[in-house]
């Protein structure tokens, strides 16, 4: 535990035990009422507590996931609450998850998900350059053995990796143009091929 949780754990018992000290002045003749507010205080104590310890599990429930529907040679990805379009797709059969990026050119790999997907970052040549709204990186040109997505897998893909640091893989427009259609509308994208 870090001193940001110890501290937070102060305050939380420091509150608790002055809820604690303020129901019994305001209850000392009546003890049954005092245990009756005690009680009901306690369990909205835990049920904040549990829902906080939750949250990510209970977020991912209620959030819509990215839907596939093979038949019709579609990927439906929900936009998510930060306005982006998160798309999970297999690099040589390693899953990674993309920012869809229409502004990006390639499709670019994060250090972490190149090697996650079999390709050394610190053996590549980092021989191209790409202006980002963090200024220049440079970039490692590869090819992707396979990529796929949905019902499509593509092979040969090129691809580069980024030398600086990145949250996040980005799919760009020269894998993009490898689907049909793409429609974004209702708060979806839909990639058809």
């Amino acid at each position: 535990m870090d001193g940001y949780d110890t501290g937070r754990l102060i305050y939380l018992i420091v509150l608790g035990l002055m809820v604690c000290t303020w129901f019994f002045a305001q209850n000392r003749l009546s003890t049954n009422k005092l245990l009756q507010q005690g009680a009901i205080w306690g369990l909205i104590f835990l049920g904040v507590i549990a829902a906080y310890g939750l949250w990510d599990d209970i977020s991912q429930t209620v959030r819509p996931q990215q839907a596939v529907f093979s038949e019709q040679g579609q990927v439906v990805v929900p936009r998510s609450p930060d306005g982006h379009y998160y798309i999970s797709a297999e690099v040589n059969g390693t899953p990674v998850q993309f920012v869809l990026d229409t502004g990006a050119t390639m499709l670019v790999l994060t250090r972490a998900d190149a090697l996650a997907a079999g390709l050394d970052p610190d053996t590549l040549t980092y021989t191209g350059r790409a202006m980002t709204a963090n200024g220049e990186v440079r970039t490692a040109p590869v090819r992707l053995d396979t990529l796929t997505l949905g019902p499509a897998t593509d092979t040969d893909i090129p691809a580069v990796v980024n030398s600086g640091e990145m949250a996040q893989s980005l799919m760009g427009m020269t894998y993009l143009q490898r689907w049909g259609r793409i429609e974004i509308a209702g708060g979806e994208l839909t990639l058809t091929r």
